[in-house]
């Protein structure tokens, strides 16, 4: 963010000890937020709350006027010449509340803060806060499938009788026309209807 001090100048803050979730999906991290998968979902889930870290930064802090205080512990400028800061809002440390809020993780560098700032990380991660409250989503159930139909017999006789407790047809079981069009249905033959292999189901039952 931008600040401009009494005396006019301008400068580019950084927050120290923070880090919220980047709102360019290219460059969403799951793995750097424990408990976030590294998933479409995961980054989906992060980059909303980006978005809504950066919503938050913006009513709470656009036009206010702020206390800022760098951190003898820590640099005074970061990598890419942002100073480094913690932003404070009628005397409320704005860079703990984003943790306390669940906007935002603890960033793992070297400031003086980091007990109180690890504390607030780790309350809202056992309280489910913000980004921390993270549901997967229900794995989508396979199709049942469909049910499979009783084949009958096409030559005018009535619906296959029931499959015998072994599950094996005999020819005892079927009348001729019935035993033919199981063994038209399964011409592999797994009752072993077709004794001779020449196509005539039950022969002797015919």
């Amino acid at each position: 963010m931008e600040v401009r001090f009494p005396n006019g100048e301008v400068d580019t803050l950084r927050l120290l000890g923070v880090d919220t979730p980047e709102t360019t999906l290219s460059r969403v991290s799951p793995d750097e937020f424990e408990g976030i998968p590294e998933t479409a979902d995961g980054r989906d889930w992060l980059y909303d709350w980006g978005e809504r870290a950066s919503d938050f930064a913006v009513d709470e802090l656009d036009g206010r006027e702020v206390r800022i205080a760098t951190d003898p512990q820590a640099d005074r400028r970061g990598s890419f010449g942002r100073l480094l800061v913690y932003v404070y809002v009628d005397g409320e440390n704005f860079n703990e509340r984003l943790l306390t809020d669940g906007y935002a993780r603890m960033y793992d560098s070297s400031f003086s803060k980091r007990g109180a700032f690890a504390d607030a990380e780790r309350r809202a991660q056992r309280n489910d806060v913000g980004l921390w409250d993270y549901d997967a989503p229900e794995p989508t159930p396979e199709p049942a499938p469909e049910p499979t139909e009783r084949k009958t017999d096409t030559s005018g006789g009535s619906d296959l009788p029931p499959l015998p407790a072994d599950s094996d047809y005999d020819c005892s079981h079927l009348t001729w026309e019935q035993a033919q069009q199981v063994l038209e249905d399964y011409p592999s033959d797994p009752h072993r209807l077709d004794g001779d292999d020449d196509g005539e189901a039950c022969e002797s039952s015919a």
